[in-house]
């Protein structure tokens, strides 16, 4: 049954445009050019994921904290800072992310319209303000969300605040992510129901057990279908 008439919350990064694929293809040219003597490759990627891990608390998300992680795992591995050459290369192996390039998942523009002739769109995005504000007008689709809005973090009490300053019904409210730690669990938290589109490239700090009983998520193998429930 197709639903009319919903408040549409939708996920920015590996919703709508790929993201962490970009990352990820950085990592690689990254654990290519470090290539530790003794570490072998998945040691390494492990340690950058620890740093990151512990950089996202206090530095945020997005391409200057993803840098500084990278800094900071450079420094861990050689037991010494960069030298400006050094960082320099960093920095020019994660051009893409510097230069804010936006690959849209095919068939999301269409989808938005026809989502957004029968629904009330809004959009909700974490990390750094400006380097997401960047990629919005970057992607073209802004002009389909009545609203955006860009926090640090994602967790349940941004959920309900949203709710409660816009005065949205929870039951007929629907967050649409890809991760599970930051889209459908704490949405899910705070009452509203949810549709979760996995993407195979979700950074793995976004990763969480969903609850396979709850009826109020709606599982998707992709942005195409939305339509078919919307």
């Amino acid at each position: 049954m197709r639903l009319s008439g919903q408040v549409l919350i939708l996920d920015a990064d590996d919703t709508l445009w790929e993201n962490n694929v970009i990352f990820e293809r950085v990592i690689d040219d990254y654990l290519d050019w470090i290539a530790h003597p003794t570490l072998e490759r998945a040691a390494v990627r492990e340690i950058l994921d620890d740093i990151e891990r512990a950089n996202a608390v206090s530095h945020g998300y997005g391409t200057k904290a993803f840098l500084h992680s990278l800094g900071e795992c450079f420094e861990k591995l050689r037991e010494r800072p960069a030298t400006g050459a050094e960082r320099a290369r960093i920095e020019e192996l994660a051009s893409a992310l510097i230069n804010h390039e936006v690959e849209l998942i095919p068939g999301v523009a269409e989808t938005l319209g026809e989502l957004g002739s029968r629904h009330e769109l809004m959009l909700l995005t974490k990390g750094d303000r400006e380097e997401q504000q960047r990629k919005i007008d970057a992607s073209g689709v802004a002009h389909h969300f009545r609203e955006v809005h860009i926090v640090p973090e994602k967790h349940v009490e941004v959920y309900r605040g949203l709710a409660s300053a816009r005065m949205l019904a929870p039951e007929s409210t629907w967050m649409i992510g890809n991760s599970p730690k930051s889209d459908i669990r704490p949405a899910r938290a705070a009452g509203m129901n949810a549709v979760f589109i996995p993407n195979a490239h979700t950074w793995v700090l976004e990763h969480d057990e969903l609850d396979e009983a709850d009826e109020r998520v709606l599982t998707l193998r992709s942005f195409r279908e939305l339509p078919h429930h919307f």
